[in-house]
């Protein structure tokens, strides 16, 4: 082969690994629209293009192992045996990446019983004979050894984006040994993460002394008789199998049976077409972009608008119409509690009336239309607009289309919060947000007015074009009763909570700031006593030297970088040494900080309050998430989270905080849908439904018998069972193997086969339907239902069983909320609805109030849904949000 040829390998696994965990901490961020995590593929393929652009390989391939049993394993069980369980939202993108690679043109290729690194190995000798320059990529340092004059070993050393190239003068620089003389190098000293032995108590260093005068391995044991006598020779000579053996299991295989030739690995780039659809399909913006392909728009131009000046006379137009009228109020910026209104338009559909000039707001006859419930009108998010023009003195009423809620309840997949991206799915050329206003500090309202207005006028177009299309969608999904009944009541009941906002204590977060710093301090000086010297807490890599090397605790897991100080590793070695569980609490409670007690005071307005923002089309069951900040998942299982909530208050003395709490909503929820008898009995006699599964699951004759171990062990399996759990997860939660937590399962479907029974059936639903609904028929399409690979296909149809239960238990909580700020007003009330958090309301109200309510809430709760089974409510209440639970 001629000179100019250069073969690209890449280690698959080892660099999807890297990948994912290079990505970790925005994993929730790169999600599908049909749930599955994205943030692997999307490192993976940035690494990619770096990596094609810099070697310009003529060819490529991506190796990847094709199981966990391998000729090494035959050799040795346990062979990378402590290795973790590869976390399930990676899993589900390994098959992306392969699928990915096709469409970049690149051959993908697994061996039965060989690992990726033999493929490698294999290829590169195979291309080297034939006078190709070979460049290998990967996260594992163990590929070194492949290292020639013609092979160029590139490691990833941070995330993937960067690599150290390892040449053979770059090996003898760095280790002082050849790139042969690794394999004995682990011969020697084994690897941790590998799961192999070496001799004892021979780390690198000595390993590479004993090889610098001796050779190898073979060349060590020749003179080992002649050694001094030492703890070395000892080992050495204890050792001897496990040398040869782990110097066998470290040697990469140059002559497996690979069945491809180079020749079929020619690169001739991207398959553009099937790649620009997969990059859509996965939402990857920034590389459609990079590609620079022209994209064919086969959407409709929206007709041009002449806007009206919105003015006085305007005003006395739009109020005598009869007809509804689509209103566009718009906020310029991300929390519209605080963003001002740059533009409001107003029109029947053929007339259209615009200004910048928020003063008009002030007119009298426009504020009591705005109002007026009979004066129907259409929008894009009824929640934002109402507290957009609350800050302005104007209310709003009589919203009858709201096209951000209709979008979502047709496919939540799909939650779009801009009216260009919903446009564009029924073929219509709006600009998106991002494409007018510009991204991050280009983001600006244009100056000239004009253009503003005739973007508003084209949003009142496409709400008003589109209305009768997608209520007749809502319609043919049985979703109207949804939409009228929950979803846009409900959006006016957030807008109220919002705009209502919570009281918050900023002297109590002073003050817990500086007692906890205080509490930081102590626990920091406690660990330096312990561990025998001051370092830096918050470095995973002064830490890891602390633990493992001066305090000598054993090596759970390695990284690529050096030790792994993550919670699971440290959680292992907290009974070990006093400093690892301080170190824990030390992390504990510094997130607790930064997080709450001094985040949150970030977010206090100048009425004291907090207003939180609650997302009503994110979540694809339907539940409700918080924003600006997150107030629902404010720590409560332990102390220094809990007193958070005591910085949240009434806004008057002689108030009180009064909390209210569905009991087991969602199992509640699973014995009315799966009609079982047994779990029905349960909830109709009152029993505690956790002992009464252990009684069952263990064979007792009495809940009497039932340990708090085994309570436990049944109350993770019956929340596991609602979330479609395996014999796997459910062994990680309560700490039993993986052949018990599986008997466990089966014995539970025994006891509850009407719940068995429903999985099978709504699954079954799922495939045939493409989709599963809540007891209000909210619809979660399923797309990956059918797809070929077993992981994500597996995921699907645990989203299939967990959906109706979850989304429905949102659906009861929605409804109560609604009855229950009707019951406020009717009864005449001072109390107002604050929070919702999940299955429980948050109420504040005047002490004189708090009987009525412990009798009125529970009994609006308990009948906000009829279920085959009675709902529970508790209740408490307390000067604090922390005394009211």
């Amino acid at each position: 082969m001629s000179k100019n040829k250069k073969l690209l390998l890449i280690d698959g696994n080892s660099v999807s690994f890297r990948a994912f965990f290079a990505m970790h901490n925005v994993l929730d961020k790169f999600v599908t629209g049909e749930g599955i995590h994205t943030n692997a593929l999307y490192a993976f393929n940035n690494m990619l293009e770096l990596v094609l652009k810099d070697e310009k390989p003529t060819h490529v391939l991506v190796a990847f192992d094709a199981g966990k049993t391998t000729f090494r394993t035959k050799m040795f069980e346990e062979y990378k045996g402590t290795r973790a369980k590869t976390p399930q939202e990676l899993m589900e993108q390994l098959p992306l990446i392969q699928e990915m690679l096709s469409y970049r043109g690149i051959k993908t290729y697994d061996l039965p019983d060989y690992e990726a690194d033999d493929i490698i190995g294999t290829m590169s000798r195979k291309a080297e004979a034939d006078g190709m320059d070979v460049t290998i990529i990967t996260g594992d340092r163990d590929l070194t050894q492949l290292t020639t004059d013609k092979v160029t070993v590139k490691v990833n050393v941070k995330g993937v984006a960067e690599t150290e190239a390892y040449t053979p003068e770059h090996v003898q620089e760095k280790l002082g040994i050849t790139p042969k003389q690794i394999i004995d190098m682990k011969g020697l000293m084994g690897d941790t993460s590998d799961h192999y032995p070496g001799v004892e108590k021979v780390g690198e260093k000595t390993a590479i002394k004993l090889i610098n005068e001796y050779g190898s391995v073979e060349g060590i044991y020749d003179h080992v008789d002649e050694m001094k006598k030492s703890k070395l020779k000892e080992h050495l000579i204890n050792d001897k199998d496990q040398a040869y053996l782990s110097k066998k299991l470290a040697t990469i295989n140059l002559e497996a049976p690979v069945e491809i030739t180079v020749g079929d690995l020619e690169y001739h780039g991207d398959n553009q077409e099937e790649l620009i659809q997969f990059y859509q399909k996965m939402n990857f913006k920034t590389f459609l972009d990079r590609m620079d392909v022209p994209q064919e728009d086969t959407s409709e131009a929206l007709a041009d608008i002449k806007v009206q000046v919105l003015d006085e006379v305007a005003v006395a137009k739009i109020v005598q119409n009869t007809q509804p009228q689509t209103l566009i109020v718009e906020g310029f910026g991300e929390n519209y509690h605080l963003a001002p209104i740059v533009g409001i338009v107003i029109s029947d559909g053929k007339d259209y009336y615009g200004t910048a000039d928020v003063s008009i707001l002030e007119n009298t006859d426009l504020k009591t239309w705005l109002v007026d419930k009979s004066k129907e009108k259409y929008l894009f998010d009824n929640k934002r607009t109402i507290a957009l023009l609350h800050r302005y003195g104007c209310d709003l009423d009589g919203i009858s289309f709201d096209m951000l809620l209709v979008a979502y309840l047709l496919d939540t997949n799909d939650n779009k919060q801009d009216i260009g991206l919903v446009a564009k799915n029924y073929n219509l050329s709006l600009p998106s947000e991002d494409e007018f206003y510009g991204k991050g500090v280009k983001k600006a309202v244009p100056e000239d007015t004009d253009v503003l207005l005739n973007f508003l006028a084209q949003k009142a177009q496409v709400i008003d074009g589109l209305k009768d299309k997608m209520l007749a969608e809502l319609k043919q999904n049985d979703q109207d009763s949804l939409y009228d009944e929950i979803e846009l009541p409900l959006s006016i009941v957030l807008a109220n909570m919002e705009i209502k906002g919570v009281t918050v204590e900023v002297s109590k977060l002073k003050e817990m700031e500086n007692s906890f710093a205080t509490r930081l301090a102590e626990i920091e000086q406690k660990i330096y006593q312990e561990a025998g010297k001051e370092f830096n807490i918050n470095s995973p890599k002064q830490l890891g030297v602390v633990l493992f090397e001066d305090l000598k605790l054993p090596v759970v897991k390695k990284t690529k970088t050096g030790y792994s100080t993550s919670v699971d590793v440290l959680d292992k070695l907290k009974d070990k040494s006093p400093v690892v569980q301080m170190v824990l609490e030390y992390r504990q409670i510094s997130k607790i900080q930064s997080t709450y007690v001094v985040g949150l005071q970030k977010f206090v307005q100048p009425d004291n309050k907090i207003h939180t923002i609650y997302l009503q089309t994110l979540t694809q069951t339907g539940r409700l998430s918080s924003i600006e900040p997150n107030l629902q998942n404010i720590p409560i299982r332990i102390d220094e989270g809990k007193q958070i909530r005591k910085a949240f208050v009434p806004q008057h003395d002689d108030w009180e905080i009064f909390s209210a709490d569905y009991s087991q909503v969602e199992l509640r929820v699973l014995a009315h849908i799966s009609g079982d008898e047994h779990m029905q009995e349960a909830f109709k006699e009152d029993y505690d439904i956790h002992a009464h599964t252990a009684m069952r699951i263990f064979g007792l004759n009495s809940t009497d018998d039932v340990t708090p171990n085994m309570r436990r062990q049944a109350k993770a399996t019956n929340f596991g069972i609602v979330y479609g759990i395996s014999d796997y997860g459910l062994s990680q939660n309560i700490g039993i193997t993986r052949k018990q937590a599986a008997a466990f399962i089966e014995s539970y479907f025994e006891q509850y086969p009407g719940v068995k029974k429903y999985m099978d059936d709504i699954v079954k639903y799922a495939r045939e339907n493409g989709y599963v609904e809540t007891i209000m028929h909210r619809r979660r399409y399923l797309p990956d239902i059918h797809s070929s690979n077993f992981n994500i296909r597996n995921f699907a149809q645990r989203t299939a069983m967990n959906t109706p239960i979850q989304g429905s238990a949102a659906d009861i909580i929605k409804v109560a909320m609604i009855n229950m700020q009707k019951k406020l007003k009717e009864e005449n009330l001072q109390a107002n609805l604050l929070l919702q958090v999940h299955d429980e309301m948050i109420f504040e109200a005047p002490k004189s109030e708090i009987k009525t309510l412990e009798k009125l809430v529970p009994s609006v709760m308990d009948s906000a849904v009829k279920l085959d089974v009675p709902l529970k409510v508790e209740t408490a209440h307390g000067k604090t949000w922390y005394e009211a639970k």
